[in-house]
């Protein structure tokens, strides 16, 4: 078993954090080919998109079927919670992570040049990111995780992106509060810096983003 990508994408950051939570020995490895598009990787996964996870010769991709696949095969430690409502709970940050957040935070990465920014862009990006960390910290349960005491699969989803999320506005200089700043989800940002495990994905995370994000700077 294998898992394709790099670890500068959130979604495999999740994926590789989830892992570990559950104690699986999951090894990142290179696409195929080369490359996401090589058609090697694409016989695995078509789409052609990072993560995927290949098992006896098949692969999976996206994420978080990534995840549901983990922990149907290695239900042994649980990365959701016990209660029924607390694991749609997790699995709820999970979609909102996806749904409302991720998908404002690239187009705010496309302004990162102050010298052909386009504010209107960058005003409604400001303003989905800060709804979408609304909701989030509105469903969010008892702490200081999102559901608990322990971290589960809604802090693997949210964590990256968060991590991602505050970084390109720090290195912006955009006019977006920090999401962590305070309350619950300042609360539950100091419980995944503090657990080892998902400090060490975080961290891991952010150094091979700063290398992305140089990397794209020196592009433009």
């Amino acid at each position: 078993m294998k898992l394709y990508g790099a670890i500068a994408s959130p979604y495999v950051a999740r994926v590789v954090m989830y892992a570990k939570l559950k104690g699986i020995d999951l090894p990142l490895a290179d696409a195929p080919g080369g490359n996401i598009k090589s058609p090697e990787y694409l016989k695995l996964n078509p789409i052609g998109k990072m993560p995927t996870l290949e098992v006896d010769g098949q692969g999976i991709g996206e994420s978080t079927i990534i995840c549901d696949y983990l922990e149907d095969a290695y239900p042994q430690k649980s990365g959701l919670p016990e209660k029924p409502i607390d694991r749609a709970r997790s699995r709820l940050v999970g979609r909102i992570t996806d749904l409302y957040l991720a998908q404002h935070v690239g187009p705010l990465f496309r302004q990162m040049n102050p010298a052909k920014r386009d504010a209107a862009a960058v005003e409604a990006a400001g303003k989905e990111i800060t709804k979408a960390f609304g909701y989030l910290e509105q469903v969010m349960g008892p702490g200081p995780f999102c559901v608990g005491a322990t971290p589960t699969f809604g802090d693997c989803a949210l964590g990256p992106t968060t991590a991602m999320t505050r970084k390109i506005i720090a290195a912006g200089g955009f006019d977006i509060p920090d999401p962590v700043a305070s309350g619950r989800l300042a609360t539950w940002w100091k419980a995944m810096e503090g657990n080892a495990t998902c400090a060490e994905v975080l961290n891991a995370y952010g150094t091979a983003f700063d290398g992305f994000m140089k990397a794209m700077a020196a592009r433009r």
